[in-house]
């Protein structure tokens, strides 16, 4: 049964140790509705989360000059830093009013998956951001194959059905910074997209201003309470499933007037398949009420790069 609008709930993780499979059943139901759901307790140590934030700040706090000596030309955004006013909406005439850095996996010499994961870039005027921040990385992975575990059970499927898929996954930890709005800006903050990859966990959804787009069309604002982190559906994941789990817009709208002064600070983890990963329909999801959308497959690198090019970082 399908909830009401206003109905996003905030699930417990300890309720997952404790009844796996009634997690698992209220997460999905969240999840088809709204392709989203909101976590608790979900076992982040604060003392981990407050430290990468401020190395966050400290770096957007750099001279803009600094900040572009750790932007990669023609990586694809996937390292460093990625300047304010570069990247766009899928379809979108205007370029979102943010600006961020990413960090992905680390990986050791002669890898298999080097060629698609380059090696990570740390600001030497920071001088605790790569431990802070990879801290999070690391953390925010392992609480993501927890979470695709009831996923996978949702889905009628073995629980580690996703350890293999993700294992070195391309995964990126993305800070991100939202400067002050002026006065009549040119465009938002962050215009109605999807995401990507398999499931984003998502830091910092307490200030006002995420928003999902329901079936029926209309906004809903994303509300979490504090120190409860929002997940939701990427469009790998949909493609997977077949839009058993949907890939749901989601905006960043400006601020009101009197915050328009405020910065905004959010940190997205995008949780990816491996690289080679063949992203190929799930029997399971397909009927003959919901036929088989997608009947040629594609890996995992070759469907990032494909929307890497849309959104203008590739």
């Amino acid at each position: 049964m399908l909830m009401a609008l206003d109905a996003l709930p905030t699930l417990s993780l300890h309720d997952r140790r404790a009844n796996p499979e009634a997690f698992a059943k209220a997460m999905g139901e969240s999840y088809a509705q709204f392709g989203f759901a909101v976590v608790r307790d979900h076992g982040l140590d604060q003392g981990m989360i407050d430290p990468a934030l401020a190395s966050t700040k400290a770096f957007f706090a750099l001279p803009e000059d600094v900040k572009r000596r750790y932007h990669v030309k023609g990586g694809g955004g996937q390292r460093g830093y990625v300047p304010f006013g570069v990247e766009a909406a899928k379809g979108a005439d205007k370029v979102d009013l943010k600006e961020f850095w990413h960090v992905g996996r680390e990986l050791p010499a002669g890898h298999r998956y080097r060629a698609e994961m380059p090696d990570n870039l740390w600001p030497a005027e920071i001088e605790r951001f790569e431990r802070d921040v990879y801290a999070l990385y690391s953390a925010l992975d392992t609480l993501g194959l927890e979470l695709l575990g009831s996923i996978a059970t949702f889905l009628k499927l073995p629980e580690n059905f996703f350890e293999g898929p993700v294992k070195d996954g391309n995964s990126i930890l993305r800070l991100l910074h939202y400067p002050p709005t002026p006065p009549n800006p040119e465009g938002i903050r962050a215009e109605a997209h999807e995401d990507i990859n398999v499931i984003t966990l998502l830091l910092g959804a307490e200030e006002a201003g995420l928003q999902l787009l329901t079936r029926e069309g209309q906004w809903l604002d994303v509300a979490p309470p504090e120190g409860a982190i929002v997940v939701n559906i990427g469009d790998m994941l949909q493609r997977l499933t077949n839009h058993v789990l949907p890939s749901t817009s989601h905006r960043v709208r400006n601020p009101s007037a009197e915050r328009a002064h405020l910065p905004r600070y959010s940190i997205p983890f995008f949780l990816h398949f491996a690289p080679d990963y063949l992203i190929e329909t799930l029997p399971s999801c397909i009927s003959a009420e919901n036929p088989n959308r997608y009947p040629t497959p594609i890996t995992a690198q070759g469907f990032l790069m494909e929307r890497l090019r849309e959104i203008r970082l590739a």
